[in-house]
């Protein structure tokens, strides 16, 4: 038995020593790392290129409101060989060579079609709002879970931090449990039941460092640090939350600033520019034909050996569609797209509030339940602190004090996970009303 746990010590020993010999980590805060995963991140990499696509095509040219200029240039030679026989019996031939060379420059610029290029300009811009809303959200999902992370790892630490306090009561009852064995003041249960106890507390202490290390590794990914092992630390200590948030805010935040219900509003915007595009064709259309060009023509067998003619050309085309019977299905479905639209933006806005409603509900749940738990560990260590006393006295049993240090260990587990609940609801909240920013303090 006594093998045993020093068996057990000696590897907690080993296991301190290497994380004390390990490399220097490097200390970050949650602004640092945010920062990080918001420059690094592939997938945001990705959306700001297609946002600068969409941006080079929110132009004026893109929805031909522009003219557009042409030059033409053209050659053309013909030969031809004529054989004339005459009823006298004579024959002759005649070869002829005509050549033909023209360069134009074509001017051609539709004036008006039924407000059509108007429209797709509005709907170019409206796309390219688009892609910079996307990014948006993509940033604000990213935050919200880099913060996340960011506090699951403090989490994870302070979880760490009690269950090698938890080893260190273990072994210093182990110790006492030991002298009084040998002294013959104390059992060999007690000392079978104490040495039980250290490695059952040096295991999960074992285990916790595992949790520690899956929480940097996935804080590493979300910043996307190439080397994903790299040895981090973070600046805060402790899971602060903020008690201060206010429900009426909130929810006027999340009608200003909700990215999804942006988004919604957008595509409803663009249901009505593909209906007006629809009924563009109902009116007529005017466009303008200009130029200026030159024609040069030799001539091999005729009195004018060559021509030569150039030029300005103007011209109006005036058009109306008079029958087309995709038109009326055309108008009819964009209006059935724009009703969609419609419908979507009041579903997405009823389940966000109803999601809002929850997630407050959580957080001021979370809030008592927090409170309650810092209470209930100040009680339990001072009822530690008593039994400890009394134990060393020897008035209280190794299983009294198991269950004093039990308690402890529970209270501190309680609230560490009453903070880290409170703090994701808070951070949910954030999200959900569109202000995750906020974790993103100015850069100097």
């Amino acid at each position: 038995m006594k093998a045993n746990h020093k068996l057990c010590l000696t590897l907690l020993l080993l296991l301190t020593a290497w994380t004390a010999r390990a490399q220097e980590p490097v200390v970050l805060t949650l602004e640092e790392c945010i920062r990080t995963g918001l420059e690094e991140n592939l997938q945001i990499k990705m959306m700001r290129n297609d946002e600068r696509i969409a941006g080079n095509n929110a132009t004026r040219a893109a929805a031909g409101m522009t003219p557009t200029l042409d030059l033409n240039g053209g050659y053309n030679a013909a030969y031809d060989m004529t054989s004339t026989r005459t009823s006298a019996g004579t024959s002759a031939s005649q070869k002829s060579v005509d050549q033909t060379m023209t360069a134009s420059v074509d001017l051609n610029w539709t004036l008006f079609d039924g407000f059509a290029m108007q429209t797709n300009l509005k709907r170019l811009r409206e796309l390219q709002a688009q892609g910079e809303m996307l990014t948006r959200l993509q940033s604000e999902n990213l935050i919200a879970d880099i913060t996340t992370e960011y506090y699951n790892f403090i989490q994870q630490r302070l979880r760490l931090k009690n269950l090698r306090y938890a080893v260190k009561l273990s072994r210093e009852r182990l110790r006492i449990a030991q002298a009084r064995f040998e002294v013959g003041k104390g059992s060999g249960l007690d000392l079978q039941q104490t040495s039980v106890d250290f490695n059952a507390d040096s295991s999960q202490y074992i285990k916790q460092h595992e949790l520690v290390e899956t929480s940097r590794i996935r804080l590493n990914q979300l910043m996307n640090v190439k080397d994903v092992t790299r040895r981090i630390m973070v600046s805060d200590t402790l899971i602060n939350v903020d008690e201060t948030l206010q429900y009426a805010p909130l929810l006027e935040s999340l009608q200003t600033h909700n990215t999804e219900l942006k988004l919604a509003v957008s595509d409803e915007r663009l249901s009505q520019a593909d209906l007006q595009l629809a009924r563009a064709s109902y009116y007529p259309y005017l466009k303008l034909n200009s130029g200026v060009g030159t024609s040069f023509r030799t001539y091999s067998d005729a009195s004018n050996k060559h021509t030569n003619t150039w030029g300005p050309k103007i011209g109006l085309t005036v058009g109306f569609n008079l029958f087309d019977r995709n038109k009326r299905r055309q108008e009819r479905n964009a209006r059935i797209r724009r009703e969609n639209a419609q419908l979507s933006l009041e579903q997405l806005d009823l389940e966000l509030k109803a999601d809002f409603n929850t997630l407050w509900n959580a957080y001021q749940n979370n809030l008592k339940v927090l409170r309650l738990e810092r209470e209930n560990e100040r009680v339990a260590y001072n009822n530690y602190e008593i039994a400890y006393e009394r134990y060393l006295l020897g008035d209280l049993s190794g299983i009294e004090m198991r269950e004093a240090q039990k308690s402890l260990l529970d209270a501190n587990e309680r609230k560490l996970t009453a903070e880290y609940d409170t703090k994701s609801c808070e951070i949910a909240l954030l999200r959900i009303c569109g202000l995750t920013q906020s974790y993103l303090k100015p850069s100097k």
